[in-house]
């Protein structure tokens, strides 16, 4: 018996290589010998996609880059051969702002470390850069990209700008002549399921300003100040830079979408599409006998591209049968068949009291595991196989 056990992580509670070592233990204490666990940890492109990595082969790498506000934060990336993926939540991300975000820090984050994070993988060699965006602080559409590659921004005096979506409102020049030239021969795959824009009334400010922090007057200001910047942009590179605005997908992570389409020529994929791909779970897949996948909440959100559905697909194209194990479930029994699941385990089955759930996740996926382990053992016992 091979049971491949691909989560996303248990948000609040359990990174994914952790849900799936809790649910290998239990599967191995309820079947016994003669059952292989084989743990992929999977991400949908946003928090949790380095330890997806790391879980597939590639090397940790650590360095320290500018946080949101300024500060240096230690940040992690993954490397394999001259590939590398680069969670930008670990340079940029909401978590990492200590007082929370407010609207000062709305106008003021910048994404200039996930600039430096990419320089530290062309450092490294790579020349295939995936750029996970998920959990951002900033609103500065991605101009603190360009400035972690050596790009300057100027106002009309002469004096470089601070980081941050406000200051754009100041910009005169941009002044590429320090910028990273190894771009130029990297391909970018920009791993994000948003496709807004970058301005606009489904804009990076309008839609996402608000839960970084910003009021109705700043998400205002920002859209202006992201406008103004797109002109500057486009009267130094081009009128592709404006049409870069437009694109699906421009508005991920505070507008850090649109200079990976404009400036880094990233192409934009599914994040979900793009983790698999380099886990390379369907290789993985040939052979097993039930896949096991999920999250902390399966809900209308997963039936969207989430993890738990691409995984779901990956093994239906395989003729794999597939088991979700979350921390609690939303949907109906009609929705969850549909979504190809044979059965689903929630967490609440076995203790109601959510917060419980959350901070005692672990013990209680291992009973999950446990359960699922004895089932299958009776099943083989009794050569019954579950169906597609």
């Amino acid at each position: 018996m091979r049971v491949v056990i691909a989560p996303d992580k248990f948000k609040g509670s359990l990174s994914a290589p952790d849900v799936a070592e809790h649910l290998a233990t239990g599967l191995l204490a309820g079947f016994g010998h003669g059952i292989e666990a084989t743990r992929i940890p999977v991400a949908d492109g946003g928090e949790g996609t380095i330890d997806a990595a790391i879980g597939s082969g590639f090397t940790r790498r650590t360095t320290t880059v500018t946080g949101p506000l300024g500060e240096p934060v230690k940040a992690d990336f993954a490397v394999r051969d001259q590939e590398a993926v680069i969670e930008m939540a670990a340079a940029s991300g909401l978590a990492l702002l200590p007082d929370g975000p407010t609207s000062q820090t709305a106008k003021t984050a910048t994404s200039i470390g996930t600039g430096e994070l990419i320089r530290a993988a062309l450092d490294l060699g790579c020349r295939k850069i995936i750029l996970g965006v998920g959990g951002s602080a900033n609103t500065d559409a991605g101009a603190g990209v360009l400035q972690g590659l050596g790009a300057v921004f100027l106002d009309k005096d002469g004096n470089e700008l601070p980081g941050g979506g406000a200051a754009l409102a100041e910009l005169e020049t941009i002044d590429f002549s320090n910028f990273d030239v190894r771009v130029e021969a990297t391909e970018f795959v920009l791993a994000s399921d948003v496709d807004n824009p970058l301005l606009g009334a489904s804009g990076a400010p309008a839609i996402f300003g608000p839960q970084k922090g910003a009021t109705p007057d700043d998400v205002t200001e920002l859209d202006a100040a992201a406008s103004h910047f797109v002109d500057v942009l486009a009267a130094t590179t081009g009128q592709h830079a404006k049409y870069a605005a437009k694109a699906e997908g421009a508005g991920a992570a505070g507008g850090v979408g649109y200079i990976a389409i404009a400036a880094l020529k990233a192409e934009r994929r599914p994040g979900i599409d793009v983790v698999l791909e380099f886990t390379e779970l369907e290789r993985r897949l040939k052979g097993a006998d039930l896949v096991i996948t999920g999250e902390g909440s399966l809900d209308e959100q997963s039936l969207l591209g989430k993890t738990p559905m691409g995984v779901s697909r990956a093994a239906q194209r395989n003729g794999v049968p597939v088991i979700a194990v979350c921390g609690r479930s939303t949907l109906s029994r009609e929705q969850l068949t549909d979504a190809g699941f044979h059965t689903v385990h929630a967490l609440t089955d076995l203790e109601k009291d959510v917060q419980k759930c959350i901070a005692e996740a672990g013990p209680l996926l291992e009973q999950l595991g446990k359960h699922i382990g004895v089932y299958l053992a009776e099943r083989t016992e009794n050569k019954e196989y579950l169906n597609v």
